[in-house]
């Protein structure tokens, strides 16, 4: 069973023995980000700061800074297990009989029990500060690198609603702390929240924003997957743990809040109104440029009696965000096998911070393949920002980094298996020329074959017979050579 919610969460964790309580006093000016950084690099546990300089709410960290804690989220002992969820849903009918007709409808009518509910009285609002008495600055939030323009919120649900069809959306966007009330927000070009705001710009309207901080992992974790357009992250996040999400109708603005987020950040946009926002030490490893964002006013802030702040560290990998890339990487693997069947796997190594690299196997049949997977990912939603696809033989562990760049440096020819193209690119991105624009390669990696203009045979790899491989296994282990 998945977590409830971040304390039901926290419980979990300490009674695995993967939670450390910290009492010494630890500043919220970059302290943490060191502590933070460091265990996550060394595989430590989850972090719960109790006693944050200047506050008194503890701040949570390294929440899902591994693969297993992630998995312990969501209620799953293994993150495949969703993906296999998903691969059910996902399967088309084998034929047009009745049977699968009624497999598919059957499906959807199962789906409809992760849909939202809404209650009326919710954990969020024990506390309920409006107007002159919602202030920002009853919350810890952290600095975490030297350069950074201000203190950032950054492990947020920001809430808004399409002012065209009423469609929600739920982004990770970070949060810039202007003053006591107001913030910057950073939804990018590409991002549904910045064409809600399009929208509202469209209409001479003001736009009402929410913005919940903890509350179940599963709705922490769905605000950062990237959905299709139109797909609530809050049915998602009720799919993830396995039942619906429970919301509540927020104080000051027409929208509907997670009922068991630690806080509730309550406010309104002007769309034709901008701020400098950053710099901001991100997830690429380097600052962002500061740009001109909207701005949020404050219009009341609710929270839990005894509130946790949860927080999460991006900047150069490995950080803890990258397990929430991961986690994503392998929800995902079935809808992409759906629109490019021949991918056996794909992995987004932590150095290639999202955009930058992605590793692909495939099941290869015909010369050309690897070109079509290539622009078939540069075709997909956000995949079309990938900077560098490698793709590989189906038989090729992508999982494994190393093995998969062995392969690709020996198997490809410069002059016949690049693509060199320009297009979207995560406006993140510092290396282009302008914002959001730029290049993109593609390597096929994989093994040449007959109409890939070769000459010359394509040698075998050079391995040990598995016979000997296990006939020896017994005596390297006597021998202490392997465990």
């Amino acid at each position: 069973m998945a977590p409830k919610d971040l304390r039901d969460f926290l419980a979990l964790m300490e009674n695995k023995g993967d939670l450390l309580r910290i009492e010494d006093e630890v500043d919220i000016h970059l302290e943490m980000t060191e502590i933070g950084q460091q265990t996550t690099r060394q595989g430590g546990p989850a972090l719960l700061f109790e006693s944050p300089r200047g506050h008194t709410t503890p701040v949570g960290l390294n929440l899902f800074g591994s693969k297993e804690r992630m998995a312990s989220a969501l209620g799953v002992e293994d993150l495949e297990e969703i993906a296999d969820r998903l691969r059910g849903y996902l399967k088309p009918p084998s034929g047009a009989g009745l049977g699968e007709a009624l497999g598919i409808l059957g499906k959807i009518a199962h789906a409809k029990r992760f849909f939202p509910k809404t209650i009326r009285k919710a954990p969020c609002q024990e506390v309920v500060l409006e107007g002159e008495n919602a202030t920002l600055d009853i919350l810890p939030i952290p600095t975490m690198w030297p350069g950074d323009a201000a203190p950032f919120v950054c492990f947020t649900q920001v809430i808004t609603k399409d002012p065209e069809t009423g469609t929600r959306n739920v982004g990770a966007y970070r949060l810039q702390k202007f003053d006591d009330k107001t913030l910057g927000m950073h939804w990018q070009l590409h991002k549904d929240g910045k064409r809600h705001q399009e929208g509202a710009k469209k209409r001479g309207e003001r736009m009402e924003v929410a913005v919940a901080l903890g509350g179940p992992p599963a709705a922490m974790y769905a605000a950062t997957a990237p959905l299709p357009p139109g797909i609530d992250e809050y049915l998602f996040a009720g799919f993830l743990q396995d039942s619906p999400l429970e919301m509540v109708k927020a104080k000051s603005v027409d929208l509907e809040v997670p009922a068991r987020a630690e806080y509730i950040i309550e406010g309104w946009v002007d769309p034709e109104e901008t701020r400098i926002e950053g710099p901001f030490g991100d997830h690429t490893g380097y600052y962002s440029h500061p740009g001109p964002y909207p701005v949020l006013h404050l219009t009341a802030i609710t929270h839990r009696k005894n509130p946790i702040y949860p927080h999460i560290l991006v900047g150069k990998p490995l950080q803890e965000d990258w397990f929430l890339g991961y986690a994503t990487e392998r929800f995902f693997l079935p809808l992409i096998q759906l629109l490019v069947p021949e991918i056996v796997d794909w992995h987004f190594p932590p150095e290639g911070v999202f955009h930058n690299a992605l590793l692909v196997s495939i099941n290869k049949e015909y010369a050309g393949q690897a070109r079509k997977v290539i622009h078939a990912i540069w075709g997909i939603g956000m995949l079309s920002m990938t900077k560098l696809v490698v793709v590989v033989d189906g038989d090729i562990d992508v999982q494994n980094p190393s093995e998969a760049v062995f392969h690709a440096l020996a198997n490809t020819d410069a002059a016949r298996d690049l693509i060199v193209d320009t297009g979207a690119i995560d406006v993140l991105d510092h290396s282009t020329p302008v914002e959001g624009f730029g290049g993109k390669v593609g390597v096929d990696a994989t093994r040449g074959m007959e109409g890939e203009n070769l000459v010359r045979p394509w040698p075998g790899q050079v391995d040990m017979d598995p016979k000997v491989t296990e006939r020896l296994q017994p005596l390297l282990k006597k021998l202490g050579l392997i465990s």
